[in-house]
């Protein structure tokens, strides 16, 4: 095809140079001799003006046919407009449609949730999810740039494994050949323990499935989490690097991303305050804070929904909670020294009601304590003959936590429900489209 011009060129194109833009139409309205489009592209969006007089009668026609995400191609000059979107507006002397729309279902009366995600593929088109996408994307890449720029090292961990980090009940599970079952990857976490030894600082990056029966807002059966590790990391300096990285993503949205959180409509003040020092707050005395709020929490209970928002509503930036009891955590969890009931772990609150961004915590290194919480869990010690080897040849202290990306960008674009954090999100009750 002939070369065209995407939206977001055109603020260096004004002047009286001819461009060529391909998009789909948003909406039109004539006043019979003056027409305008509006466009976007994916990179932007422009308004088209034709003038009757001055574009072909097939051009004029052409325009006549144009309905809700006609695809078209517009030839025309560039003129400034400090009112326009992106600062321009298109002088129009040529229309062509290149694909029509008949009914497109999504028109711009209000329509229901249900009937969205059942439309989720034409959806994705709004300017609310376009601009919810953009965010994901900033968020991604500051993940990804954050952790090159500190020099680790990315590990791509296996989605189909037989060695599990949590509970079975809660894992999607598969036939794998004449080995048994396998089960759909929870965590890459185990993976990136054993490449720490190997590389000192990495992490993974992919999706993860987990199969809970939940509903609410926060949870998707599929959904896309960061795992860094560190080599000789404790839980204080892991809790230290999650600090880091949660400011640095946050910064990087506001910084790069005002104009879709504007579109959004997010008030950005309590993004603004995501500065450190994050308060931290152990267990023990969360739940003595909780309780005097008028919560039921009691010790030895894991902070559910409820308890996290009650509790970070209490803060103006995240809060990081550490070292829950033992029972309500994982087996590769190490013990805390200071008091056996519980482990070096943490979770980070987000505030304004998101509840946990981070589960982290440093690592069991020792061989026969890792080992008897394995046989404490009943899991297949055979499955983790692997895992345990790292105890066995040099083994070290080290740490790790994981971030989910969805409930990160539901945070960051002040969006109430998880599954729009996603392009295609997994539920309970959605697999399609």
């Amino acid at each position: 095809m002939p070369e065209f011009h995407r939206i977001e060129e055109l603020p260096q194109r004004v002047g009286g140079e001819t461009v060529v833009v391909r998009g789909w139409v948003m909406t039109t309205r004539s006043s019979g001799k003056i027409a305008f489009v509006a466009l976007r592209d994916g990179t932007g969006y422009l308004q088209a003006v034709l003038s009757k007089k001055d574009v072909s009668a097939a051009a004029w026609d052409a325009f006549g046919k144009l309905t809700q995400e006609t695809s078209v191609e517009v030839t025309g000059t560039v003129r400034a407009d400090a009112r326009a979107p992106g600062g321009v507006e298109l002088t129009a002397s040529d229309l062509v449609i290149l694909g029509p729309s008949v009914d497109f279902p999504i028109t711009p009366k209000e329509h229901g949730t249900a009937f969205l995600f059942e439309h989720r593929h034409l959806w994705l088109r709004s300017r609310r999810q376009v601009a919810i996408a953009r965010v994901r994307h900033e968020v991604i890449q500051a993940i990804r740039d954050f952790f090159y720029e500190r020099h680790f090292v990315l590990v791509d961990t296996p989605i189909l494994t037989g060695s599990i980090g949590e509970a079975a009940g809660h894992l999607f599970a598969v036939e794998y050949f004449d080995l048994g079952t396998a089960y759909l990857a929870q965590t890459g976490q185990l993976y990136v323990e054993a490449a720490a030894a190997a590389l000192g600082k990495v992490y993974c990056f992919g999706p993860t499935f987990r199969a809970e029966k939940s509903k609410t807002r926060r949870h998707l059966t599929e959904f896309w989490m960061v795992e860094p590790e560190v080599a000789w990391n404790d839980s204080d300096a892991n809790m230290r690097l999650q600090e880091e990285f949660v400011c640095y993503i946050v910064a990087r949205c506001l910084e790069r991303r005002n104009t879709e959180l504007a579109e959004l409509e997010r008030d950005t003040a309590p993004l603004e305050r995501v500065r450190p020092p994050f308060p931290r707050i152990s267990y023990t005395d969360a739940v003595a804070k909780l309780t005097a709020l008028g919560s039921d929490m009691a010790w030895g209970r894991d902070l559910g929904g409820d308890e996290e928002t009650l509790l970070a509503r209490q803060y103006d930036r995240p809060v990081m909670v550490f070292n829950y009891p033992r029972a309500v955590k994982a087996f590769y969890m190490k013990e805390n020294p200071a008091d056996r009931r519980t482990v070096l772990n943490n979770d980070m609150l987000a505030p304004e009601g998101y509840g946990e961004i981070i589960g982290g915590s440093q690592r069991e290194d020792d061989y026969d304590r890792l080992l008897a919480r394995i046989r404490e869990e009943q899991l297949p010690e055979e499955a983790y003959g692997w895992y345990l080897d790292l105890r066995k040849y040099g083994t070290f202290v080290h740490s790790g936590f994981g971030l989910g990306v969805e409930r990160t960008v539901a945070w960051i674009c002040g969006i109430p429900h998880i599954r729009e954090a996603i392009a295609f999100p997994r539920t309970l009750y959605k697999l399609w489209p």
